[in-house]
């Protein structure tokens, strides 16, 4: 997500390389367009704002490195997913603190972002960093970061699972495998661009292109009937938030 992060802001222009420092000790491809890789620790002074982009068991690591050579007027930003607010104010006390879910899209500047603090100004520092590459949404209570993440932050990966699936059922249907893997990536691109240019809800695109009795039809009475999307998404969601709370 780090690397995602660096791509997306110098694409954007949000920030010059030199504006950037990373500590990273397997740096990306990405994170390697920064101005300044794994700068040595007096310079970690320098920096405003901090977004810790670690997996959530390793934020404790991280933060203990970084705290005590960060400025004590540094803005802490973390998309560490379930590490709470309180826990992350206590670990880089007196610093503001806010908390984002962004999705990987980031690295193309058509990310989302959730974000949520207690503090106007990390708020804003937030949206600073994360408005350039996202759609991002203000949660009004911490209890709903769980939630985010579990619709946004992960459903890239239920995307890419449904596809996966969707290019396997067209093979065993008879479909080369190549051809498969071309019609459900290229429909499933189509079919989000059409939503985001059309500004229409998902179920009326959904009716547009299904005729009563047809072929589509037939297939939605099994993906949305017992056992389908409507009760499985709920039971992922649900799994998902469990996860996060238990990590946090």
């Amino acid at each position: 997500m780090g690397g995602a992060l660096v791509r997306g802001w110098l694409d954007a222009g949000t920030f010059a390389p030199s504006e950037l420092m990373v500590r990273d000790p397997t740096p990306s491809p990405e994170s390697l367009a920064a101005g300044h890789i794994n700068p040595p620790d007096n310079m970690l002074a320098q920096a405003r704002t901090v977004v810790i982009s670690v997996k959530p068991q390793m934020w404790k690591v991280a933060a203990t490195e970084t705290e005590p050579l960060l400025s004590m007027d540094a803005v802490i930003v973390s998309i560490a997913a379930g590490v709470s607010l309180q826990v992350l104010e206590d670990a880089f006390a007196p610093r503001k603190v806010a908390r984002v879910m962004p999705t990987t899209a980031v690295a193309i500047g058509k990310g989302v972002a959730s974000i949520f603090s207690t503090d106007s100004v990390a708020r804003a520092a937030a949206h600073a960093l994360f408005d350039p590459v996202a759609a991002t949404v203000d949660l009004t209570h911490e209890e709903l970061m769980d939630a985010a993440t579990a619709v946004s932050g992960s459903a890239p990966a239920y995307l890419y699972a449904f596809i996966e699936a969707l290019e396997a059922a067209g093979a065993k249907a008879g479909l080369e495998v190549h051809d498969a893997q071309k019609l459900a990536r290229q429909t499933i691109i189509s079919a989000a661009a059409l939503m985001g240019q059309s500004g229409d809800d998902p179920a009326e695109l959904r009716r547009q292109v299904t005729s009563p009795g047809g072929t589509t039809e037939a297939a939605l009475k099994v993906l949305m009937g017992e056992g389908g999307f409507p009760s499985l998404l709920e039971e992922a969601v649900e799994a998902a938030v469990s996860r996060a709370k238990e990590l946090g």
